[in-house]
């Protein structure tokens, strides 16, 4: 129970809905694409996107000096149910 809460509350943000709305759409962006697409300054896109990352939402790569994010393979179930709603909704 303890986890769920931990999950919902991280998930308790629109910036971070955002976040996870363009990644099921795009697979996966660099922090720089992700702040231009959500009009966010990229020092508080990647806070947004650190507390996902910690949370098991996210999977991250480096290449270079760019970070590339994307969904994780192994997302917590109410995460995979909430993608379905936060995929259809229209903001």
């Amino acid at each position: 129970m303890k986890e769920l809460e931990k999950i919902l509350k991280g998930l308790a943000n629109k910036r971070r809905l955002a976040i996870i709305r363009l990644l099921l759409k795009s697979k996966e962006a660099t922090v720089a694409d992700i702040a231009e697409q959500i009009k966010l300054s990229f020092k508080s896109t990647s806070k947004h996107l650190a507390i996902l990352h910690q949370l098991d939402i996210l999977d991250r790569r480096q290449e270079n000096l760019n970070m590339y994010y994307r969904l994780s393979d192994s997302l917590p179930e109410i995460v995979c149910l909430l993608s379905r709603v936060i995929s259809n909704s229209r903001e």
